[in-house]
Formats: structure tokens, sequence, C-alpha cells
């Protein structure tokens, strides 16, 4: 019987004799991921309660300070309980601790034995092993998937944040997930569930693999890394490897709602989330020109060759449109995957099989669909993989779904060249929007080693708006971290327009090359004129045709030389069906726009009409005129024969860029720069054409605006082109042109929605607009203006009569801006801001406003983050206003609480006629208080409470006010807590309510 006690006693007697060790094991790695591992497993086995786990993980305290508050409570519960800690450790650690360590008396596994049916939270501690585990890498599915079923609230999102590992993310996740309860439990454990099950499912389909398959898979996986590894665009002479530099960029669903602004991930991309269309293969990842979608989809590339995203597809095979252009022979789908991507060493017929065979393990990848030289069209139908077509036919085929049915299509673009022909084939839309003001913080401090020189660039982008607005494109703040040296030494001449940017481009890479690197020379121009006029050739060639990689031949055309190669403007092209031949490509399209417009003002080889013929574009594509029109303007046979061969091309997008710099170089600042290289009397006439053609352009406009219907005000709905012309002028910097344009713009309502416009465009807006002679209405819903586009649009805010910014992405910090130069404006009368990351911390602003102007009749903010705590801070502004007769709160969260104070400001006004509470969380006691406002106002005409949680008793309270006021016209309350019988009594009741 003592044998029995001191065996029994053998497990305690290890754990004091062994503590130092098992301390150190537990924690030497300076990581709680193996004593939080442990304890997972204790809890589990019930060996811990849940407030033992508590007093053990004390947030803030040492990890050896938890790890022996650990030790002493397991010692303290008896030997099976020490037996079971050395079993959990042993799991955890197998190699950390000798195996004698756990020999004599400790149990060798953990009881794994079956239990009782127990309650959904008593399985969160039971499995928070394995829980644990399947969490990781999944916690935004949990989420959103508690959101749904209305366990969690959207604010709720802390478990995800980047400071917590994934286990950690996980396990706090659990614990607040039992802290809710059996609902929330239950949903979680259905989510794991459904999750293995699909992820079960996924194997059995996956086949198995050959041999030689294998082979060709590793193949094309280092073949895609090798090509992705460093950045291949606008850094591509700089050998920067892509992991080093790369920063995350905005990808958003069109149309997203407020809660839904976090950027989507890769997985997310070709996933469910934003499908529009469940029988297409194609997703479109679309942008503005430098935006970043090229860099992007290297990245994707390159984690997917990693193995670290996109493992559900086997195969990987990207194209770039831009060296598609170069395949003059008629294909098969074979030959383009094989020869274009990669060449299997043997039994092609048979991998190529399995590629048709599973479609779904498959994903394709075209980069720049904008920049493929024949436009989109459905005529060619081709459904047989084995027929040989010419390269962009198969293209069409394969985005449309007739070719490789099941296998997914991922295409970026300029939104330019997406017409709805091509969008009705696709799958979803995603739009990157470039950086977000953050994205280029990091970008910036991963460009530059020096902490200290990162600082100061950043600094200086903070002090000049312009110019951080131009940040948000990828390849212009690449460009202005680039030139720190020359940013940091300009003083007062800082950039404003992108021309400027290009130039400082320019003149570093020239800086960087010459032999007197000391100081900038002021003739730095002239000393590289050869050069630029060679490379200029190039590219102006190059855009008439939509060519974007050259042969040695075409360069040698131009006069290009080794010397001109060297400066680093161009980089050799990556492309496997050209291995044969050196061929080259610019650095980034857009520098090869700049080089183009530099050559038509600089070269006297360019007929008098070319500057004109890139402001005539819109007419062009009228009369359905080719680039053989614009290449026509040359004194070079070679473009005629080029553009004559290709009569489809969809030119405009790169010749409205190049016409932006030929706006921009024929400013009267760069006259000086051209005195010594051009003809000044030839560069004025051009700059008086460009200014003759923004005038006529304008002017078309304008003539285009219907008359108004009798009663409404007169509204011009602008298309981009009307921005595209307005960014000229401002890239000019030609005040003339922009007061002789406004003052001929006779409208109430400016109407500029879904026109991709970003914090660029509203710096030019704020240029021309100012110079209006009457204030209108600006609406700019559906766009990308963000904080800084706001602060650019300010110095036009004294024409804003009123002003639209629905879905916008604009936080508080853009609202404090904004009502600090509105406040001082009595024009400025309504806002509307539906959609857009507005918090409580806004309100105060518009408090303010409320307070101060008594002439403001409309504050529409739905769809935010507001709470009550906002409301109350609106409804002290409100109790001091008399004018305001439009206040719109639909989508908040402002709950009773909110709705009494509104209720209670509201009571004595004479103003307000329109009021939207719908779907704040509002219910009967927030309705009884609403009674009240509808008892004593004279002048409200409509409620809305519709999607709120009123019950009889609210609804009975709005009911008995409206008896008193018979200038209220309709209380709107769809979708409350009311039984069928209670709607269709009240109905019968009080014919102004509406359910």
């Amino acid at each position: 019987m003592g044998a029995d006690v001191r065996q029994a006693c053998l497990p305690q007697e290890l754990l004091l004799k062994r503590r130092t060790e098992i301390l150190h094991a537990l924690c030497s790695s300076g990581s709680a991921e193996h004593l939080e591992r442990v304890m997972d497993m204790l809890l589990a086995q019930g060996r811990l309660g849940w407030e033992d786990y508590q007093n053990v993980l004390v947030p803030g305290r040492a990890l050896y300070s938890n790890a022996r508050q650990l030790l002493d409570l397991v010692y303290t519960k008896g030997a099976d309980s020490c037996g079971l800690f050395f079993s959990a450790v042993k799991q955890v650690l197998p190699e950390a601790l000798e195996d004698s360590f756990f020999s004599s008396g400790c149990p060798s596994s953990l009881d794994c034995r079956e239990k009782p049916l127990r309650t959904s939270t008593e399985e969160l501690l039971t499995q928070r092993p394995n829980l644990v585990c399947k969490l990781q890498g999944c916690i935004d599915g949990v989420l959103e998937a508690l959101v749904k079923s209305g366990q969690f609230s959207t604010d709720l999102m802390e478990f995800s944040l980047p400071i917590y590992t994934p286990s950690q993310q996980a396990r706090r996740l659990l614990d607040h997930v039992r802290s809710k309860g059996e609902s929330a439990a239950s949903v979680v454990l259905h989510y794991v569930q459904e999750t293995q099950e699909s992820a079960s499912s996924l194997e059995q389909r996956k086949p198995t693999l050959t041999k030689e398959f294998v082979k060709y898979q590793k193949k094309l996986s280092s073949s895609v890394s090798a090509q992705s590894r460093f950045l291949s665009t606008y850094g591509g002479t700089s050998h920067m490897l892509l992991d080093d530099i790369y920063t995350e960029v905005q990808l958003e669903l069109p149309n997203s709602s407020a809660d839904i602004y976090k950027s989507m991930g890769f997985e997310d991309i070709v996933g469910s989330v934003g499908t529009v269309n469940n029988d297409a293969d194609t997703v479109l990842v679309f942008g503005e020109a430098g935006s970043g979608k090229s860099t992007w989809l290297q990245r994707l590339h390159l984690l997917w060759a990693q193995g670290a995203a996109l493992q559900n597809f086997i195969l990987l095979f990207p194209f770039s449109c831009r060296r598609l252009n170069s395949e003059q022979r008629d294909l098969s789908v074979q030959e383009l995957l094989f020869q274009h991507c990669c060449w299997p060493d043997r039994e092609q017929e048979e991998i190529f099989q399995f590629i048709l065979d599973h479609p779904h393990l498959v994903l394709f990848t075209f980069d720049g669909l904008d920049e493929l030289k024949q436009s989109f069209a459905d005529e060619h139908r081709i459904c047989c993989p084995n027929q040989r077509a010419p390269v962009h036919v198969l293209l069409f085929n394969l985005i449309q779904g007739f070719l490789m049915k099941g296998v997914r299509k991922v295409v970026t673009s300029r939104p330019e060249a997406v017409g709805p022909a091509l969008k009705k084939h696709l799958h979803k839309e995603v739009h990157l929007k470039g950086f977000s003001p953050s994205g280029i913080d990091c970008f910036v401090r991963k460009h530059h080693s020096d902490p200290n020189e990162a600082a100061k660039v950043l600094e200086s982008l903070q002090a000049n708006t312009a110019l951080l607005g131009l940040c948000h494109s990828p390849v212009l703040c690449w460009i202005v971290s680039q030139c720190h040296k020359e940013l940091l030494g300009c003083g007062g001449g800082s950039p404003q327009t992108i021309t400027d940017v290009y130039l400082m481009i320019l003149q570093h890479f020239f800086q960087h090359h010459s032999t007197f690197k000391s100081a900038i020379q002021v003739n730095w121009l002239q000393q590289n004129l050869g050069t630029v006029l060679h490379l200029g050739q190039l590219a102006f060639e190059g855009i008439s045709n939509s060519s974007y990689i050259f042969s040695v031949t075409d360069m040698e055309t131009c006069g290009v030389t080794e010397s001109d190669i060297n400066m680093g403007f161009l980089i050799q092209s990556k492309d496997m069906s050209l291995a044969h031949s050196k061929c080259y490509e610019f650095l980034h399209i857009t520098l090869q726009c700049f080089l183009a417009a530099l050559y038509a003002i600089l070269s006297s080889n360019t007929d008098r009409s070319a500057i004109s013929k890139f402001f005539e574009l819109q007419e062009m594509k009228q009369k359905q005129l080719s680039s053989a029109c614009f290449g026509a303007c040359l004194h070079s046979s070679n473009i005629q024969k080029t553009a004559e061969e290709h009569s489809t091309i969809a030119e405009t997008p790169n010749l409205q860029i190049t016409a932006t710099f030929v706006s921009g170089l024929l400013s009267q600042r760069y006259q000086t720069l051209w005195f010594h290289c051009s003809s000044s009397i030839l560069v004025e006439k051009k700059a008086r054409q460009a200014a003759k053609c923004l005038s006529k352009g304008l002017q078309q406009h304008f003539r285009s605006i219907p008359q108004p219907v009798q009663g409404e005000k007169k509204s011009m709905h602008a298309m981009p082109e009307f921005v595209w012309l307005i960014k000229c002028i401002y890239e000019m910097q030609n005040c003339k042109i922009a007061k002789d344009a406004m003052s001929k713009l006779e409208i109430d309502h400016l109407k500029l929605t879904y026109c991709n416009i970003g914090p660029v465009e509203c710096t030019a807006l704020a240029y021309v607009l100012q110079h209006l002679k009457n204030p209108i209405g600006l609406q700019l819903d559906n766009n990308s203006v963000g904080d800084v586009g706001v602060e650019q649009l300010l110095p036009c805010m004294h024409i804003c009569n009123s002003l639209y910014l629905r879905n916008n992405n604009i936080t508080d910090e853009g609202i404090r801006k904004l009502i600090d130069k509105v406040i001082h404006l009595d024009s400025f009368q309504k806002i509307a801001l539906f959609n857009n990351r507005l918090t409580d911390a806004c309100t105060q602003h518009f408090s303010y406003l409320l307070k101060t102007r008594q002439n403001f009749l409309s504050l529409r903010l739905g769809n935010n983050n507001i709470t009550a705590e906002g409301a109350k801070q609106l409804a002290e502004g409100l109790k001091f206003n008399h004018s305001l007769q439009y206040l719109g709160l639909w989508g908040n969260k402002i709950g009773n609480e909110g709705a009494v104070a509104l209720a209670n400001a509201l009571q004595n006004s004479k103003s307000i006629v329109w009021l939207s509470l719908v779907s704040n969380g509002v219910g009967s006691a927030g309705a009884c208080a609403l009674s009240n406002l509808i008892r004593n106002t004279t002048s409200l005409e409509e409620l809305w409470l519709t999607e709120n949680c009123i019950t009889r008793t609210g609804v009975e309270s709005l009911t008995q006010a409206l008896k008193h006021n018979p200038h209220v016209k309709s209380v709107w309350l769809k979708n409350n807590h009311l039984s069928s019988a209670e709607v269709e009594e009240m109905q019968q009741t009080e014919s102004r309510l509406v359910f």
C-alpha cells in the first residue's frame, strides 16, 4: 500500500524536482504559445476551470510568472493533474525534455475517450486545442458568420488585429464567443464543421498526380517564382526584391458598404465574396494607370509560387497582354500555355489533358487587357482548345468562358478598356485604388533604409497636399521616393502637377548618369537632348500604334544607342516566346507616354497638326478613325504602315495620358527649359494649339447640356472625357482657359458620379471650378475622393451650395477640414455623406456647423458608424439651429438613447421637414420620444422608422400623436417588431402609417 501511495505521488515530486527545466522548456522561446497550448489541453480535459485559466494568463504579466503560477496550480490539484500536465507538455514539446522525464507514473497520453453530449459552450472548452488549430487563418470568416447571425456587432473586430499571432487571435475569439453564450458557440462550431466538410470535399476532388506532372508543376512554379522575385515594373533597373518593397494596395468591391471597407486579400479575389455572376470564370481587377495593378498581380504570382497563397490551384499560368501583342502566329490553347509560360520536358499531351479534365485546379492571369492592340469583341467563337486562332481571339474566348470553362481567370485593366460587352462575362469586378494614406507611409519607409531620410520625405509630402494626392498612385510614389534629394532640395518649388513629377524623374536619371553629380546642371535637358529625342521617338511611335515592346530593329530605326539604354528608362522584356531575341520596354507605360509627349513638343519631325490630334480623340472615336489618323501626322512611313496594319486599335487611354503630359509640358512655366532645345516659335505655336483644343473640347461638352424641364434645375452630367480635359487645363496651369471656360458654363448642378475621381482629379477640379460665376451643387458620389481629395476640393467650396460625397472612403479627419472651411461660407447649405467611414468624432464638427449657421438646410449621414453618443452631439447643435429641413441618419446605430436625444432637440423646430432614422436599432422608447416631436412640430412631413425594433406600444404612441398633427404626411414603419395582425389593425386605425 505504501508503494502505491509513493507511485501516486511521483508526478508531484517530479514537478518539484524538475521545475526549473519545465519553466525553461515552456518559456525559453520568448513566446507564450507553448504555455497556452498546454493550458488549452488541461482546460479541455477539465483539469483547469475557466477561473483557473484566467488567473494564470494575466495580460501584461511576465511569461515566466504566468508559467510559475500554472505549475503551482497544477501541483495543488494533485498527482492526476500533474500526470496530465506532463502528457500535455510531452505533446507540445516532444523533443524539449528527455523521455525518462515522462516515465514513472505519468500517463502516456491525454484522455481521448468519447465524452457524453455537452452544450456548445462546453464543447468550446473540450475541443479547444483542435479549434485553435482549425480557426487559424479563417478568423475573418468566423467573424462574418457571427455578425450575420446577429451574435457580434461589426465593431468587435479586434480579434484579427496583426499584433496577435494567429493562435492568439483564435483563443481571444473563443474566449469572447464563450462569454456570449450558446447561440454564438453554436455558430462557431457549425462554421468549423462546414469548413472541414468543404476542405474534405476539395481533397476528394484533387486527383492523383503523376511523376511527370509533379515535375512540370515544380518547373512552372520555379519559373513563376523567378519572374516574380524582383520588382519588374518601374523599379526594374534597381533589382529590388518584391518581398522587400511590396506594399498593400486598396482593393474594394464597387459600391461596397461602409462596413466592408477593409481591403480584399488574394483569396477573396478568386473566392465567392462579391460574386455577380456564378456562371462566369473571369475576375476583373481594374484601376487607373500607375495604380499598381501589375505589381499586385506579380505579388499574387510570387505568393502562389512560394506556397503562401491560392494553393487550391495546382497550376498558375501568367500572361502579359503587352507581350502577347508580339505574337503573330495562330496558336491553340495548348501552344499558348506551353510556349508563353512553361514548356513541359515530357508528356505534353498528358499534362494538357489533366488541365482539361481539372479546370478548377488551374488559374490563368492576364495583365493589362487595355494594352492589347485589338478591342474586345465576341464575334469569333471558339470552343475547341486544339483549334488554332490569333492570340487575341483565344484571349477573348477564354474571358467569355467559351474556351477552358471552369478555369479561373484574373484579368487586370484600366477601366476605359472594359465595356458592357465584356462585363456581362465577368464573375466579379474589383477596384484597385492604389495606396491608402498608411500605404504611402509604409512604401516610403520601405524605400528608404535611413529612417531619418524617410521621415523628411513624409514631412515634405504632408506639407504639400497636391503632391500627397499624387502619391496615392504607386508609380508616382516611387518617383517621389526615388527623387527624394531633388524633392527635399526644391524649397518653394515643390512639384504640384504630374508633369512636374515626371520631369523630376527625368532630371534624376540624367543627373544619376552625369559626370558632374555634385550639383544639378541648369542646362541638363540640352545636354541630354539626343537621348530624349531618340527615346521620345521610340515612345511616340509605340504609342501611335499600341506597341509597348521594342526589338533591336525598332530601336535602331529611332537611333536609340547603347548609351541611351543605359540611362535606365528601358528594361529588357521578360517573355519566353521572345527568348531568342533581345527586346525592351519602358519602365512604365506612363513613362513611355511622358517621353512621347516630350518628343511631340521638341521634335521638328512632327506635323503641326500632331498636337491637335491628341485632343480630338472623342471626334476620332465617333468617326471610327484609328491610330492610322494619328500616325499620319508623323513624317515616318514606318509608322503609317504599322498603323494601317492595326485598324482596330483601342488607343484612347494612352493617347489621353500623353495629351495630359503635352498640356503640362506646354505650360508657360517651362518655356525657358525648351529655349535651347527647340524653336521657341514652334513651341509657342504648339502651346496655342493645345489651349485652343482644350477650350473647344470643353465647349463641346457644354453644348451637349440638355435644357432643363420647367421647374427643375439645369444639370450637367459630365463624362470621364470632361474630367480628362479639366486635368489637362490643370497640368497646363493656364488660369485664362479655366476662367474663359467657366464663364460660359451656366448650370445649377454638376454631376460627376462614377468618374474614378481621386485626389489628383479633385485638385484639377478645384483649380478650374473655382472660376465659376454662380454657386452650384457638386455631386461626386461613388468615387475615390478620400480625406486628401476633400482637402484638395477646399479652394472651390465657395462656389458650392451643396456637396454630395456618398461612398468616397472619407473619415472624420476629412470632415474636420471640410467644416473648418465651409463654416465661413454662407452659400454652402447641403451635404450628403452616405456610406463613408464616419464615426461619432465627426458629429462634434457638424454640431458646431448647426449652431453657427442658421441657413444650413440638409445633413445626410446615412450608413456610417454613428452611435447614440454621436446623436447626442448632433442634438446639441440642433437645439440652436432654426433652419435645418432634412436630417438623414439611415443605417447607423443610434438606438433608443440617440432617438430620444434627437427628438428632444427637434421638438421646437419650425423648419424640420424630413427625418430618417431607418435601421438604427430604435425601439418603442425611441418611438415614444418621437411621438412628442410629432405632437409639437408644425413643419415635419415625413418620418422614416423602417427596419427598427418598434413594438405595438411604440406604434400606438405614434398613432395618438398623429391625431394631434394633421401636417405630417407619413410615418414609415416597415419591418418592425409587429405581427401581421397588428400591422393590419394599425393601418385601419391610422392611414398615414406606412407598413
